[in-house]
C-alpha cells in the first residue's frame, strides 16, 4: 500500500520484506538473521554457550507497528538504516524509563545507533511518516539465542513496574 504523496522510486514494506527475505518475528515486525560468528570460538555464558555476535535486520510495518516489550540478557546495538523513526521505551532495573527515537533527523535528536545494555526491557513502536516502515539492524553479544529472551507479560512488568503500567497496555502483546 502507497501512502498519499510517498515517492514512487522508494519501496513499500512488501517490498523490503521480500527483498531482504524477513519473516515475522515473535516480538512483532519482521527479521532475519544475517550473521553469525561461527568461524570465532564459541563464549561460555550463564545460559550456555553462545556465538561471539549475531546480526539481524529488523523491521517494523504498518501492520506491525509494535515490537512487544522484551528482555534480552546480550548487549545489543541498534543501527537505524531507512523508512520512519522508530521509539524505543526502554525500562531499566531500577524501574527508571528511557524514551530514544531511531531515525535520519539527528539534528532533532534522533540517533542513528542504540546501545541497549542486557537486563533492560525493552519495546519499539513505529512512529508514522510517509514510508509506512522503519528498518534497522541489531547486533547482539554475546551472540542471541531464544533461551536468553524473554517477552514481557503485562501482568507481570505492571507488577515490578507499576509506575509503566499504561505503557504495557500498549506494549505488551498479551
Amino acid at each position: 500500500m502507497k501512502k498519499e504523496g510517498l515517492d514512487t522510486n522508494k519501496p513499500d514494506a512488501q517490498a523490503i520484506v521480500a527483498a531482504l527475505n524477513l519473516e515475522p518475528h515473535m516480538e512483532g515486525g519482521f527479521y532475519r538473521r544475517t550473521f553469525q560468528a561461527d568461524h570465532r570460538a564459541m563464549v561460555e555464558t550463564e545460559g550456555g554457550r553462545r556465538y561471539l555476535l549475531t546480526s539481524i535486520y529488523y523491521l517494523l510495518t504498518e501492520d506491525s507497528p509494535i515490537g512487544h516489550f522484551h528482555l534480552n540478557q546480550s548487549d545489543i546495538v541498534h543501527y537505524y538504516h531507512l523508512g520512519d523513526p522508530i521509539q524505543y521505551s526502554l525500562i531499566f532495573p531500577d524501574g527508571s524509563l528511557k524514551t530514544v527515537v531511531m531515525g535520519s533527523d539527528v539534528i532533532a535528536g534522533q540517533c542513528l545507533q542504540l546501545h541497549v545494555p542486557g537486563g533492560v526491557w525493552k519495546a519499539s513502536q513505529l512512529m508514522d511518516g510517509a514510508a509506512g516502515y522503519g528498518l534497522i539492524s541489531e547486533a547482539v553479544a554475546p551472540g542471541f539465542d531464544y533461551a536468553d529472551m524473554e517477552l514481557g507479560a503485562r501482568r507481570k512488568l505492571g507488577e515490578m513496574f507499576p509506575e509503566h503500567s499504561e505503557l504495557f497496555e500498549k506494549l505488551t502483546a498479551d
